[in-house]
């Protein structure tokens, strides 16, 4: 019988406790059929994708070794649950979100070595993953050896409605991450990792005692988001910058967009979910004097 230390029980107990206590705030503040969309728990739809991927890998399945992997990044809370669900809905596409713990341990990536080998046994032709803690390596992901010329998916999204999100699922956990890279205690957190000289000295500049959840998420995302040019994607033929806003505006411009990057006709299933609306435009009331800092 494998024994669990006591110290392990108590902390997954602990972080089980954490994402209850986060659904059941976001199913208060957005809803119960938001929740249930977003993080697929419908079983009809769930058993329908899995039997057409199936039908799929039989008639047009590719040989191991062969899938194309696309990884789906960026910054919590920017539309990328949206876009995995439509691009889930396409039979050659194989998905891995961060809830699969074939690939994933509570969110992040196991190893790059469990990463390559899913991708490598796959017989679709394209194998979509959601590594969003690991945004800040996916040069590095798009490098990993014996695999597949891959494609990145950088999704971002309007910084107010992005905050107030965050702040409504997750509550101070930007806040809380914020202050400890200002602190040095981040260690070998995801939220402080290849930052630069530059983006520590202004988190440090900052009193996390003073500063509201909203106007620290508004600062996580102005960090985060800055990998995209601090990594040097932004000139990249196989990374593509994607629009939240620009899809829920004009889902099949956006969902074209996309397909072209793939290499794929356009197919409307994956776009078919997103309800075509004009994005609110509500500017956020952050902290006084932390404007200019956390936008600029």
């Amino acid at each position: 019988m494998l024994c669990v230390p006591a110290a392990d029980q108590s902390h997954a107990v602990a972080y089980t406790a954490r994402r209850i206590a986060r659904h059941v705030r976001w199913a208060r503040t957005e809803g119960l059929r938001r929740l249930v969309e977003e993080d697929r728990l419908n079983p009809v739809e769930r058993a329908t994708t899995a039997w057409a991927k199936r039908r799929w890998r039989r008639a047009h399945g590719v040989t191991p070794g062969q899938a194309t992997p696309v990884y789906v990044v960026g910054l919590q809370r920017s539309g990328t649950n949206m876009l995995m669900r439509g691009l889930d809905a396409a039979p050659q596409f194989q998905v891995h979100n961060e809830n699969d713990r074939r690939v994933f341990h509570r969110f992040q990536l196991r190893s790059d070595a469990v990463l390559s080998g899913a991708i490598r046994s796959s017989r679709h032709a394209y194998v979509i993953v959601k590594p969003l803690c690991e945004t800040h390596r996916v040069d590095e992901l798009l490098a990993l050896p014996d695999l597949p010329a891959g494609r990145a998916l950088w999704v971002w999204r309007d910084v107010d409605d992005r905050a107030r999100s965050e702040v409504a699922k997750f509550g101070t956990s930007n806040l809380d991450a914020l202050r400890a890279i200002a602190e040095g205690t981040i260690g070998a957190g995801w939220q402080g990792q290849r930052l630069d000289a530059e983006s520590r000295a202004l988190i440090g500049d900052f009193d996390y005692m003073a500063m509201s959840p909203h106007t620290a998420a508004a600062l996580f995302w102005y960090i985060r988001n800055g990998l995209f040019f601090r990594l040097g994607l932004a000139g990249r033929d196989d990374v593509l910058l994607c629009s939240y806003d620009a899809l829920v505006a004009d889902p099949e411009a956006a969902t074209r967009r996309l397909c072209a990057f793939l290499d794929l006709p356009y197919d409307p299933r994956l776009c078919a979910h997103v309800e075509r609306r004009t994005p609110a435009r509500r500017p956020l009331d952050i902290d006084p004097g932390y404007g200019h800092s956390a936008t600029s």
